[in-house]
This record gives C-alpha cells, structure tokens and sequence, in this order.
C-alpha cells in the first residue's frame, strides 16, 4: 500500500462543485476520493500537536499527517479500496475513530472504514416534490420490518403507495452503539448505522422512493451527541459547558473554535443533501441547538441547503422539530428568523390526545378544551403568547401571518408515542371512532399531515424506548433517566427496560393486522383521507384567507369551510360522545357529502344553511358544493391546467 505523508492544501486536492457559495471555504473532513483509486484524510484536531494516521488491514502502516493550519491535519493514500480500516493516533497516546467517518461496519469503538461515495443511481430526474404536497410517512428502520434494515424496507414501499402518502421520514441512521436505538444516541454523525445496511443500503433506499415518486426525510440530530463511543472532545472542543440540554453538554455552535465545528455539522447536513440525495432534513429538537452569534447556526444551515437545491436543481428542505411555538425558525431572516422551511406543531397533537384520549397530565394540562382546535386550525399555534399552567411562564409567539404548509402535524409520532411509559399508541385506549375523528383532523387539515408508521391501521405493537449500550453505568443511567422523564405525567407501573432485546422486538410492527377486525376499515379510512387530500382541490396547504373557522360550544363541534378557485368544502369534527341535532352553518350550496365515518350518509345531499343533520358521537363528514356533473369537471381541469 503507497501512500504520501505530505499532502497538498485542500484547494489543491479536492474539488468544490459539491459545495454551496456561501461555504467555499469549507474544508472537507474525513476521509474522500482522491487521484485514480486514492483518498485523502483531514482532521480538525486543534487540541493536538501531531496526528498520525493508522491503517489496518493485510498492510498496515502509520502515515505522520501534515499540519495545515487552524487546528487541521491532512495524509493522502494513493491506493484505497472500500472497506479499508482506519484510525487517528493523537499525540502518541490515544488511538480513536475518524470523528467523520462514513462508515464503522465493525462498531462505535472499532476503527473506521473508508468509502467510495459513488453509485449508480436509477432515479437521475428526480426533482422533488413541493413542499405542500408532502404527506410524511415517519419509521423507524429497525422497526418497520422483521429484519429491521433498508433493503427490507424498499420491500415494503409498494405498501406506502397503496396507503397514498407522499414523504418517507427516517428516524435518525447516524452510527450509534450496538444494533438497536432510537437513533438519537449516534456518535458518527456522517456514518450511516451497519446494521441497518450501511452507506449504500441508505442509497438504494432513497434511490427507489424516488423511482416510486417519494421523497425522503432524514431525522437529523445536531443538538447533542450520544454518550457511547463519542470521541470528538478527543479532538477538540466540540462541545460547551456554556449551555445544557436535556442529554448532557451542548454543541458548540458560538464560543472560541466554534467555525471548524459548525462547518462539521453544515458539511453532514450538505452530504445528506448531495452525496444521499435526500429530500429534506427533520432537525430533531432544534429549539436545544443553542447559538447567540449574530448569524444562528440554523440561519447559515437553512442558507446552505436552500443554496445547494439550486444547484442541483432539486427541492430540497429543512424541517424544524420544536415544542417552543417560536416562528422565528421559519421566518425569513430580514424578518429575524433562519429562514427554515417548516417547523412542528405539537399544540394540535396535545389538544387532540387530550380531547379523544383523555389525557390531562404534564403539557396535557394545558389543552383543557376542543375548542382550542379550532383556534390551532384558524392562527397555526394554540398557544401564541398565552400563560402556560404546565410551563409556568407565557409560551409561543404569532404565526397567523404565516403559510400552512410552514407547519407539521400529527395524531402520534415517535416521540408522543415511545415516550409514554410503556410506549402504548393511541389505538391501545382509543376506539375506532376517535381514530378515524384523529385522523381526519390531521389529513383534512391545512397543515402537512404526518402519520408514525403503523397508525394507518391501528397497529397492537407498542414502542417503547430501546438502547443497546455496552457499559453497565450508562445503562443504569438511562434507566434511572426514564424513570425521571415520566414523573411529570403519574403513570403507573414499570417501563418495559430500554436495555432487554425483548423491548426492541415488540416494537417491531404486524402489517397482516390490517387484513382484519377494526384495523381494516381503519387502514381504508386512512386510504380515502389520503386520496381526497391529494386530489381535492381545496384540500392541502393553503393561504389562510381561504379558511373559516367556526366552533360550536353546544355541540363541541368545529366547523371548517375552505374555498378555492370556484370551489368550497364544508368539514365536521365532532368531539361529544353523544348524538345530537346540528344546524348545517355555511351557505352556497347544495352540498354533496362526499365522505363520512358514518359510510351511509355519504352522497346524500344538504340544500343550503341550516339545514339540520343528525350525527352520532365522534363524527367526521366531509362535503362538497354540489355543481353539475360537467361543472365539476370543467372546474378541476381548469384547476388542474393552472398546477
């Protein structure tokens, strides 16, 4: 094996058309192809006088890496093949894993592997969906199928399809401890998890979502890092005491040596984007990503992702996941955001949960009435600045000025999920009405809909909390950890333990469970939801000008009527547990119903306002203005010329 101990600068040794204006003068970490069959190696190691690097194999060799400058370390190897292992040796003393490694195939302590980037993509059209016509389907690899890994997933997208959805969220695949985890304990942020199927099996994943007409979102986690196999302060001062979150020491995204780390973590986001091709990052808790620069790490993020779309000439976005009702995340940056492209809303799922499943511990508490839907649905935030019993403060600001498609609800998600006590879903206390009614909320909603995988038809399986740590301490900690996090809500009983394979192997799904009982007419329900969404004219993300809003307090009714281009639907959400008599408030019609969780009264026809209906407890209809046959059509053409 040749190889060369001074290296070149990186001006001379790699090329920049992969990377965005803004960041030319980003210099790229780990190790990445150079010459005919060759790869260079740097590291950003300000807290050490020498590196060397160390590679393993049938010829192994120690090459003294070059200084560069700004806490930097450069090697070339002028031959290597795919799988060829590799360490940093620090100072003589310590011997770690490459803190941007793509790959460690042999586990977090292991050394790490180089690899060739390249592939052979199928889908090379492939543009990317708008952003309103994401309907985000969220899964956990190591769940979603019995063999827990991508190729077993790419198995199971015609399923996706004959659900309807449109978007396929990934729960994070960053290299983490062990074979099984949530995914928020990964320690290799640019490594894709080997059990799962390594760099490549994530490449043939994305490339045939997209040959099916899907894009994929990545769950990203640039908040903190796990503690098992987490090297980086090894290497320099990733990390800050400045600032806590609630899993330790904070990124260090603005004190002294930050540039070098924020340009680690913007070149992970650029590579997901770039060398995986995918959609749209899900940056998990971003409101932890602490920052008081001038310019926000989330602000340059947002501007290196947008920038890098273009240059592909691809839809690319980036998704805030947050509970602090802040639309600074989404506004544009003159208007003293970061200029992100959507971000959570976690009022509609509380106020949801609270109201169907009776929940009133924790933030529950907060959302003592339907009628606060009604407000989610008309300003996008429940809570905009109010009084916060549960967090003891005013929370949120005003987001009414803002689009629909800026916001991300859901009925059940990972985390409103898993971090119940024994992981239960809403199916497990919830009748099949009070799904359908939850259901119906979301995906008629204004807002872009997300399902958790397996909601669709109710599925039995639990998902609760799973790690697979090698030290006893740490697993002690997480247990003792859990048992802190559920105190706030009184539950009772035992968690099952993250630690036990037997807690990983429940959460792995049943999907012949839709074939029968209440999950079939549940997954069809699910099936018409998504159909009318995305064909509808008037469903889907919209200006808000176009929505009315109306809450009955006798009832416990809300009422919604959208119009568009000629068109209008008239919605009902019945939150009572009783029938009752209602007047039919909107005008314009007649009125066709068009869909019902009560199946019989769909077709049957409203004359105008007032007119009264009879409902049951729990009820969803979905109405129409009736025009004649030709009409209709000449209307959704014309609607369909102007897309």
């Amino acid at each position: 094996m040749e190889w060369a101990g001074s290296a070149p600068r990186a001006r001379d040794m790699e090329s920049t058309e992969h990377i965005p204006a803004s960041q030319q003068s980003m210099r790229t970490v780990g190790a990445v192809p150079w010459g005919e069959g060759g790869a260079y190696f740097r590291v950003w190691a300000p807290r050490r006088k020498t590196v060397e690097l160390r590679l393993h194999g049938p010829v192994q060799a120690r090459v003294q890496m070059t200084a560069v400058g700004d806490g930097y370390f450069e090697a070339i190897v002028e031959r290597a093949p795919t799988g060829l292992r590799y360490s940093y040796v620090l100072d003589g003393e310590c011997e770690r894993p490459d803190p941007a490694s793509r790959w460690q195939p042999d586990g977090v302590h292991a050394a790490s592997a180089y690899v060739d980037p390249a592939f052979a993509w199928q889908a090379k059209d492939w543009r990317g969906l708008p952003l309103r016509e994401y309907i985000i389907y969220e899964l956990h690899v190591g769940a979603f199928t019995a063999e827990g890994t991508f190729d077993a997933a790419i198995q199971r997208i015609p399923y996706l399809l004959e659900l309807g959805v449109t978007a396929v969220e990934l729960m994070p695949v960053a290299a983490f401890p062990g074979e099984r985890n949530w995914g928020y304990d990964g320690v290799y942020p640019f490594a894709v998890q080997h059990s799962y199927g390594g760099p490549d099996g994530l490449k043939r994943f994305v490339d045939a979502c997209h040959l099916h007409g899907l894009a994929v979102v990545l769950d990203v986690v640039y908040n903190h890092l796990g503690p098992e196999g987490n090297y980086l302060r090894d290497f320099g001062p990733y990390f800050t005491q400045r600032y806590q979150t609630p899993w330790g020491e904070a990124i260090n995204f603005d004190g002294a040596d930050s540039f070098a780390v924020r340009q680690f973590f913007l070149q992970n986001a650029l590579q997901w984007v770039t060398e995986f091709r995918v959609d749209a990052l899900r940056l998990d808790a971003s409101d932890t990503i602490h920052d008081l620069s001038a310019r926000h790490f989330l602000e340059e993020l947002a501007t290196a992702i947008r920038e890098q779309g273009e240059r592909l000439n691809r839809r690319v976005y980036t998704i805030a996941e947050t509970a602090a009702n802040d639309s600074r995340y989404i506004r544009q940056a003159a208007q003293g955001g970061f200029g992100l492209d959507a971000q959570w809303n976690d009022d509609i799922h509380h106020a949801l949960r609270r109201r169907i499943a009776g929940d009133v511990q924790g933030y529950f508490a907060d959302y003592p009435t339907p009628a606060l839907l009604a407000k989610g649905l008309r300003e996008g935030f429940i809570y905009n600045g109010q009084y916060s019993q549960y967090r003891k403060r005013a929370h949120g600001n005003d987001a009414r000025d803002l689009a629909t498609q800026q916001f991300v609800v859901c009925c059940q998600n990972h985390d409103q999920v898993g971090n119940r006590l024994m992981g239960d879903r809403l199916g497990h206390t919830v009748p099949l009405p009070g799904l359908k009614l939850a259901a119906a909320f979301v995906l008629l909603s204004p807002y872009i809909p997300l399902l958790f995988m397996g909601e669709e038809y109710a599925e039995e399986a639990a998902f609760p909390y799973f790690v697979h740590h090698g030290d006893e301490r740490l697993i002690a900690a997480v247990r003792a950890g859990r048992k802190r996090e559920f105190a706030a809500f009184a539950w009772k009983g035992e968690a099952p333990d993250p630690q036990a394979e037997a807690t990983y192997q429940s959460a792995k799904l049943h999907p012949e469970q839709r074939q029968g009982g209440m999950h079939r007419p549940l997954f069809h329900w699910y099936q018409q939801l998504i159909s009318i969404r995305r064909t509808h004219p008037c469903l889907g993300p919209d200006s808000r000008e176009g929505i009315q809003v109306e809450w009955d307090e006798a009832t416990h009714s809300i009422w919604v009527r959208r119009d568009r281009d000629g068109h209008a639907v008239a919605m009902l959400f019945r939150f009572a547990e009783c029938e009752a008599e209602l007047a039919f408030p909107f005008a314009g019609g007649p009125w066709r119903c068009l869909l019902s969780s009560d199946e019989q009264q769909v077709g049957g026809e409203l004359p105008e306002r007032d007119a009264r209906i009879a409902v049951g407890a729990w009820q969803v209809r979905l109405w129409e203005r009736y025009c004649p046959t030709g009409e209709v059509a000449r209307l959704r053409e014309k609607d369909m010329e102007a897309k």
